[in-house]
């Protein structure tokens, strides 16, 4: 009996069943690692907080460093005292000068010759440029020939009126001749005289022609070159003039301090004035307060003041922006403390005082003007109270302190000059071994 034959299709399926049956335990072991990750991740995380909460100390608290009282904060303290305050406003200004001439020609004709540097300072009167003299020198000549000839029949007149004046005194001649030779005597007199404003007239023209200097100061860039044909009607002229010593600043304070300031004004006082550079770091000149203006602007609610400076070292220039500080008053015997110990709160400005236990305690304080480095106190500091400029980051009311004092490096940085002069003049060279001996030391 024959055996059935079993279909070919199940050879071929046999595989495929097999990949189906074996899926299932590589998705399980992919599941697996990222859950052993995950696991890891937040035993390190819990590991890191555990280690900075129960093991890493605090530098805010002293006593964790080990048993025994907490150890006093290091800080640098300073005695409040009395000194005079200097009271200030302050403003940004501008620099002006007193006088700014445009020079032009007072006549036509070429310009020949120009005898000044750009950015040259000029004294007043001084010869800036020249114009061909030549037209100016005919006019004078021209008018000179002309009261020659006026003169000659003004004399020639005058003879014959003296002459008439005899005549008619021995009853020759009618007067009325002699009225006229008097009046032709007194019209080539009038014609002198106008001869004579033609002569002033033509000097003055060749005068003109020498251009000068009307004030003293900086001339700036030159505006016409030689050659050029120039009338005096140009817009920019020939040259911009500006004067430099003297020269003043213009600025601004609130209108708030207009009554303190014309008080002291009205009085007679000149109120010091200072510029500064932009950063208020070096002082570029000090002079006085020299005028106030006569309004209020309404838009800014500030008065305008003028300060003159004597300007002798040039440091102001034109349009220059500088900030102005001007001594208002002074508070004689005030009690001042170093600004870096004024403190800020919710409770107000203050300052840490040591007391004599060497701890501190809260001091609120009531300023006043600052005068630099220092400010006035009117309330919370007595003279003499030491209060803290270095440090105050770690105090709290009634920690205890320990003072000591900011190192002084003004001797070292004053004898590094010295030590290099030292070292590099004497020895030869700042090299080790310079001048044959070690480091470069001068002879004994």
């Amino acid at each position: 009996m024959n055996k059935p034959i079993e279909p070919a299709v199940s050879l071929t399926q046999e595989p495929a069943s097999r990949e189906r049956t074996r899926r299932p335990p590589g998705r399980s072991r992919g599941r697996r690692n990222w859950l052993w990750l995950v696991a890891l991740a937040l035993l390190a995380v819990a590991g890191y907080y555990g280690y900075m909460r129960w093991v890493s100390p605090t530098p805010a608290s002293p006593a964790q460093f080990g048993p025994g009282p907490p150890r006093p904060i290091p800080v640098v303290a300073v005695p409040a005292r009395n000194a005079d305050v200097n009271v200030y406003l302050t403003g940004l200004g501008t620099v002006t000068p007193l006088r700014t001439v445009t020079v032009r020609s007072r006549v036509q004709g070429e310009l020949q010759r120009v005898l000044f540097q750009e950015g040259q300072l000029v004294k007043e009167g001084q010869v800036l440029a020249e114009i061909d003299p030549r037209p100016f020198q005919v006019q004078l000549t021209q008018a000179q020939g002309q009261m020659a000839r006026d003169q000659a029949l003004l004399a020639n007149a005058r003879i014959d009126l003296d002459r008439y004046r005899t005549l008619l005194a021995q009853d020759s001649i009618a007067k009325q001749q002699v009225d006229s030779q008097a009046s032709l005597v007194r019209q080539y007199e009038g014609q002198v005289k106008a001869d004579q404003g033609q002569i002033d007239n033509a000097r003055l023209q060749l005068t003109y022609s020498r251009i000068t200097a009307p004030i003293s100061g900086r001339v700036g860039l030159r505006q016409v070159d030689p050659g050029n044909i120039v009338t005096g009607t140009e817009p920019t002229g020939l040259v911009v003039i500006t004067q430099l010593q003297p020269i003043t600043v213009v600025f601004t304070v609130p209108q708030d301090n207009l009554p303190s300031i014309m008080r002291r004004v009205q009085s007679g006082d000149k109120l010091p004035v200072e510029a500064w550079d932009r950063e208020q770091k070096a002082r570029l000149a000090a002079g006085v307060l020299a005028s106030v203006d006569n309004l209020i602007d309404p838009q800014t609610g500030t008065v305008k003041l003028k300060a003159q400076f004597d300007n002798e070292s040039g440091a102001l220039f034109p349009n220059q922006f500088v900030n102005v500080r001007m001594q208002l008053d002074t508070l004689a015997g005030a009690i001042v403390v170093p600004t870096a110990a004024v403190q800020r709160g919710a409770q107000g400005t203050f300052v840490y005082v040591v007391k004599p236990d060497q701890t501190v305690t809260l001091s609120p304080v009531k300023l006043g003007p600052v005068d630099g480095a220092n400010v006035a106190v009117s309330e919370g500091v007595a003279p003499g109270d030491l209060v803290v400029v270095d440090g105050v980051d770690r105090l709290r009311e009634g920690a205890q302190v320990e003072v000591g004092s900011r190192p002084d490096f003004s001797k070292a940085v004053e004898a590094a000059p010295r030590e290099r002069r030292r070292s590099g003049g004497e020895g030869g060279s700042g090299r080790p071994g310079a001048g044959g001996r070690p480091g470069g030391s001068p002879p004994p």
